[in-house]
């Protein structure tokens, strides 16, 4: 065999079945290997940034790695931001990196850059193979790497004379690293910090947010009377009916710092201690009062099931947990295409077990609670805040769940960023339906310009901020991908075509024209009305009647963006 053969053949006895692959001239080696091996699967992805963000998709479903083949410093340049948002999701995933021939570097040839460096960005692990020999020991060292804790990202460079060079030696699978366990003093320590009787709120995150940990600490916070808080954007939380209810801090720094403010004693179980997303003038960073204690009882790389049910033990917690309860029944919404209305349709057609994908951004502060009641599912979060995640997470969440499926609640503006997800979404047909919410803006940053005080938002400013002139036609799109597509520009349409889409396989979209609502907290905030565009006000937000091209949706909506339908009647200070 030779060095790229003898690597696929240690990857594959290790576990790893999938590469998400963006080749070059420097991977035709590796290519050619993962061509001529029976067990590992090879999806083409058009942009490396799907590459990454499907790993992380499937990482955190599997719990196992898969391998993404990338070309160059450039191509692994590309990948770098959902690879952030798999690092700060605490996801495995091996990065097979191709690089010149060892001899070739010495010339400085256009591509030549360091792709070490840029590996170290995200990596927790970094090696180069340093001969035919070594190329396979070096993936199997990633493999063993990547399942360290709770995941990491591990990246391998393979030269690429050490692909096509003899190999001679076989490398059996290395073992998988054991969690560490809890040290029984930390498990003593939070039984007294339970039993002083102050307020006291688990703050849960990584995977303290699975079920079976779910109900330990639902079982923990029966006995105690205490309160179960998870983090904003979680990796993977295991939610709906029948499953333990948990508050999620919320993304704005005022609100979260109110949720906080009773707190006496927060513990730290697979979390970080809360801080803001962002700085802003004026406001805290930390979101934690003075006077709370902070205490770790497990860290996101330890054996969080293992502590909590261990922890419920010591205190004889048997009390039954408060468990999320079904949705009623409800009428099927009618009327303007809301997110309260979209809400509702996916509460109501989501299949039991649902996977979904959330990059719905500013839309998704009234989708989360919306979808508590509805059936038992997995939510998956834009962790690290690089957006461009959706569509891949989505991607690769159904490559590794393939009897599951998948529902990416997407905002127009960041689907830009990796909308080549849906043409592999076709090519491999996967069951992944995407809601594509199309308010025309980068919503969130008309809010975040009025919190950072940024100044009043004119004519030029806003232009920055919005999807308009020309308007994206997200049917167009998707179909030119191969992925069959529909615009609901009404409750009804929208409720429809959901409902057909959860009924039957394959990818779909349906780009919904939605008339966005602020909600309640948005609207107490002071000086906000300064940056929502009344209409007319610039071209996001055109007043009138559109008329029905095939893009727009005709007489139905009266204008787009940002809350423009609300600004005439909300008071300026809320």
């Amino acid at each position: 065999m030779n060095g790229a053969e003898n690597l696929l053949h240690t990857l594959v006895q290790s576990g790893v079945e999938v590469c998400f692959a963006n080749p070059g001239t420097s991977e035709m080696e590796l290519v050619s290997a993962i061509g001529n091996s029976a067990d590992m699967r090879a999806i083409l992805c058009l942009f490396e940034g799907v590459a990454s963000g499907a790993a992380d998709g499937y990482g955190r479903m599997k719990e196992k790695p898969a391998l993404t083949l990338l070309h160059l410093s450039s191509g692994f340049a590309n990948s770098m931001a959902n690879q952030h948002n798999a690092m700060r999701a605490h996801v495995p995933v091996v990065n097979m990196v191709g690089d010149h021939a060892s001899y070739h570097l010495q010339y400085d040839s256009p591509l030549t850059a360091d792709v070490a460096a840029h590996a170290r960005l995200p990596s927790a692990w970094v090696r180069v193979a340093q001969s035919a020999n070594d190329l396979a020991l070096a993936g199997a060292q990633a493999v063993q790497a990547a399942m360290q804790g709770s995941g990491k990202i591990a990246t391998f460079i393979a030269p690429a004379n050490h692909a096509w060079e003899a190999a001679s030696e076989a490398v059996p699978p290395l073992p998988r690293p054991a969690r560490e366990q809890v040290a029984r003093e930390i498990i003593n320590d939070t039984l007294t910090l339970l039993h002083n009787g102050k307020s006291t709120t688990l703050f849960l995150g990584g995977h303290a947010l699975r079920e079976d940990s779910l109900l330990a600490a639902g079982r923990i916070a029966a006995a105690c009377g205490i309160r179960l808080l998870c983090e904003t954007f979680p990796a993977r939380l295991q939610r709906g009916a029948g499953r333990v209810k948990v508050e999620r801090l919320a993304y704005f720094s005022e609100q979260a710092v109110a949720q906080l403010q009773s707190v006496e004693q927060l513990i730290l179980v697979g979390a970080k201690a809360p801080v803001a997303f962002f700085a802003y003038p004026g406001k805290p960073s930390w979101l934690a009062p003075d006077h709370c204690t902070i205490h770790t009882l497990v860290d996101v790389d330890q054996d969080i099931c293992s502590a909590l049910h261990t922890l419920a033990q010591a205190l004889g917690a048997t009390a039954a947990p408060v468990l999320t309860a079904e949705a009623p029944a409800m009428p099927a919404p009618s009327g303007a295409l809301t997110t309260m209305a979209i809400g509702q349709s996916v509460s109501t057609f989501m299949p039991e077990q649902a996977i979904v994908s959330d990059e719905a951004n500013t839309c998704g502060m009234t989708l989360f609670p919306l979808t508590e009641n509805a059936p038992a599912h997995d939510w998956l979060n834009l962790t690290g805040g690089a957006i461009g995640q959706g569509l891949p997470l989505a991607l690769g969440a159904a490559i590794a769940c393939p009897e599951r499926k998948v529902i990416a609640l997407q905002a127009d503006g960041s689907a830009l960023y990796t909308l080549q997800a849906l043409w592999t979404m076709a090519r491999e047909q996967t069951d992944v339906t995407v809601v594509l919410l199309n308010n025309r803006s980068y919503a969130i940053l008309n809010v975040e310009l009025a919190r950072v005080g940024a100044g009043l938002g004119n004519a030029k400013t806003l232009s920055m901020l919005s999807l308009s002139q020309p308007d994206i036609n997200w049917v167009e799109l998707s179909t030119g991908m191969g992925v069959a597509a529909t615009r609901a520009c009404s409750a009804e349409e929208f409720h429809a075509q959901f409902a057909d889409a959860m009924a039957s396989k394959g990818p779909r979209l349906i780009e919904a024209m939605v008339v966005q609502q602020m909600p309640d907290e948005l609207l107490r905030h002071p000086g906000l009305r300064a940056v929502i565009p009344t209409p007319g006000s610039h071209p996001g937000h055109r007043a009138g009647i559109h008329r029905d091209d095939g893009n727009n949706c005709g007489s139905r909506i009266k204008s787009r963006g940002w809350m423009s339908n609300l600004s005439a009647t909300q008071p300026a200070q809320g």
